[in-house]
């Protein structure tokens, strides 16, 4: 009896690694904050993600200038070089900007409410705009360490062998979970 239930509490926990947050789950339209913006597209709900560059508590709301990232199988930025478009998420209330600090992973699902205009350095740029009704901050990723095996291999001789060099024949990562340094919050 013991052996048929053991695959049910193993489905769902893998089943839960693999799920979207309840807040910023469900149905949206597939367009980037830059097609967003080329196209002049409003009043559509979206989901998306990136990396905070900037937060702006303003007297009813918090404003968030996020670096837009494709998102993965659970709805978190993936952390790859390319950029989606830059985009303005606004929520009513207060978000601390020493929680929400530069650098950390968010996702927002809203409504595309138009484009602003600003600028990144002296380049003026159009950001796609969301009134956003919910904002998921994302854990911090571990910081991994891979450690190699640098020596003859001691089953198959120098330079041969499953536990020697590159790629999947190396022995697993270590993994070392370090904070980031926090910046200094301002006098």
């Amino acid at each position: 009896m013991y052996k048929s239930l053991l695959p049910l509490p193993l489905a769902l926990l893998l089943g839960a690694c693999a799920t979207t947050p309840q807040p910023i789950a469900g149905e949206f339209t597939a367009v980037t904050p830059a097609q967003s913006v080329a196209s002049g597209r409003t009043g559509e709900r979206v989901r998306w993600g990136g990396v905070i560059i900037r937060v702006e508590p303003r007297a009813d709301s918090t404003c968030f200038e996020v670096l837009g990232r494709e998102l993965d199988s659970q709805s978190r930025p993936r952390p790859r070089d390319r950029s989606e478009g830059r985009f303005i998420a606004c929520r009513a209330g207060f978000y601390d900007p020493e929680v929400f600090v530069r650098g950390r992973e968010l996702t927002v699902t809203g409504t595309v409410t138009g484009s602003e205009r600003g600028k990144v350095g002296e380049y003026e740029y159009t950001y796609a705009h969301v009134a956003a009704d919910a904002i998921h901050l994302w854990p911090k990723r571990p910081v991994v360490v891979e450690q190699r095996y640098w020596g003859p291999d001691p089953f198959w001789g120098p330079g041969w062998g499953p536990y020697w060099g590159h790629g999947w024949w190396g022995p697993p990562p270590v993994v070392i979970v370090k904070p980031r340094p926090q910046p200094q919050p301002k006098p």
